[in-house]
Formats: C-alpha cells, sequence, structure tokens
C-alpha cells in the first residue's frame, strides 16, 4: 500500500504500521504502539495484533475475532500528548469516527503502556469527556 498510513503521522503506510501489524517489528515507543493499534482497529481484520499488544490480564475476555471486526468508520487520528517515564507510557488522543447517523464524533482517551521484557503493550485507556 503506497498510500499515507492511517494512523495519520504523515509516513507511507509502509514505513509506518504495516511493518508493526504484520509483525515485521515491534514498536519502540507507547505512541507508535498506539498509532499502531488505531490502524488495527481502522482497518479491520488484525484481532490477533490487537491481542498480542494487549496486556493479557487486561483484555476483558474479548477474542481475535472480536477484535478482528470492523464496526466503526475511523474518520483520522490526533495524538494530544504522550509521556513515558522508564517502562510506563501514556498517550492522550483524539479518534475520530462517523457515528449511525454519518455525524463525525470523537472518541477522546489517555491510554496507558507497559513495557514488559522490552515489548510495548496496551494496558488501559480512560475515556475524557
Amino acid at each position: 500500500m503506497n498510500e499515507l498510513c492511517i494512523c495519520c503521522s504523515g509516513k507511507l503506510f509502509i514505513n509506518c504500521c504495516d511493518r508493526f501489524l504484520n509483525q515485521q517489528k515491534s514498536a519502540k515507543s507507547p505512541e507508535q504502539l498506539m498509532r499502531s493499534r488505531y490502524s488495527a482497529y481502522a482497518l479491520g481484520g488484525y484481532g490477533e495484533y490487537l491481542l498480542q499488544t494487549w496486556l493479557p490480564s487486561t483484555t476483558q475476555g474479548l477474542s481475535a475475532a472480536e477484535l478482528s471486526l470492523l464496526s466503526t468508520q475511523w474518520a483520522g487520528l490526533d495524538v494530544l500528548n504522550k509521556s513515558q517515564k522508564g517502562e510506563q507510557g501514556f498517550v492522550e488522543f483524539n479518534a475520530f469516527f462517523l457515528g449511525a447517523n454519518g455525524e463525525k464524533s470523537v472518541h477522546h482517551e489517555k491510554s496507558l503502556f507497559q513495557r514488559v521484557l522490552g515489548k510495548w503493550l496496551y494496558v488501559s485507556g480512560k475515556v475524557i469527556s
């Protein structure tokens, strides 16, 4: 895919999230992981990747099949803030999506990430209203 990445990084997909989604590389920062997970949700079909990048004790019993479903039409991503200290990181972002009536809505979240055995994992997210 020689198109811009769906994560809105400004990079080509093949030089951005594709390498993570196809497990050629691991994310080197919480922001890279968050962007790749957004891409996985936006593209659909990457439930296995979402599970592999999620701290196992916090997956809430979701399956790869459930996570692979494309149930939301995502319409953009804006990283608002990010921080990393040691083995923990946070990313605050707005993820835009189209609602049932076609109106653009926003999901505002602050996500927590933890590095476990050298690999960044999603832990949880707090929705900010």
